[in-house]
């Protein structure tokens, strides 16, 4: 049987490999866990992700990052979830903890921070908030 939130999966991994301070953490890999670590990356909460191969299957491995052994990440939140959908319009998109956190959005235009989507015009789900 299959996942049935793998968004919410990829942020409990990362949530615990940071409360274990693990240098880097492992999970199956997909286009969207792909766009939203790549906007984790240009917004400066990882390292770096690259995508391997192990056992014939794509393995997404995201590189966590620290300053003086704290955790650059203090808090992720799954927002839409699959019972309940959480959509937003541009002109209400949420601030996450007063502009230090950015909201991930699914919008017409690719994954998006909430910066990005009020600029562009254009809204989408609420996916989850990083700060």
């Amino acid at each position: 049987m299959g996942m049935t939130d793998p968004i919410a999966d990829m942020l409990t991994r990362i949530r615990n490999a940071i409360s274990a301070r693990h240098d880097r953490v492992d999970m199956p890999s997909s286009k969207l866990k792909i766009n939203i670590a790549k906007l984790m990356k240009d917004e400066g909460y990882i390292l770096n992700y690259r995508i391997i191969k192990e056992n014939g299957k794509d393995v997404l491995r995201i590189a966590l990052k620290y300053v003086d052994k704290n955790p650059i990440i203090l808090g992720l939140k799954r927002i839409s979830k699959p019972g309940r959908r959480i959509y937003c319009s541009h002109n209400n998109l949420p601030t996450i903890r007063g502009g230090l956190g950015i909201a991930v959005i699914s919008t017409s235009k690719g994954i998006l921070t909430d910066v990005q989507a009020k600029n562009n015009k254009v809204g989408g789900e609420l996916l989850c908030a990083i700060w």
